[in-house]
C-alpha cells in the first residue's frame, strides 16, 4: 500500500503543478500534451483524482500509529 500511496502522492504533485500552472500562466500543460477534446486528457484528469482519493488516508495515518 505504501507504493501506491507514493505513485499517488507522485500524480497529485504532477495535477497540483498543473493547477499552478494554470492560476498563474492560463496555461493547461495537459491539454497542451494531449489536447483539449482528447479522451486520454480525461482518463488523466480521473486518474489525478483516484490518487488523490486514495491520498486521503495519508491524513490519518498518524491515527493508526497511535
Amino acid at each position: 500500500m505504501e507504493t501506491l500511496q507514493k505513485v499517488a502522492l507522485g500524480l497529485n504533485i504532477v495535477g497540483a503543478l498543473n493547477w499552478a500552472l494554470v492560476g498563474l500562466f492560463d496555461f493547461n500543460l495537459v491539454t497542451a500534451i494531449f489536447g483539449a477534446d482528447s479522451v486520454l486528457t480525461n482518463v488523466i484528469y480521473v486518474l489525478i483524482g483516484i490518487c488523490g482519493a486514495i491520498n486521503i488516508g495519508i491524513l490519518f495515518m498518524h491515527l493508526n500509529h497511535e
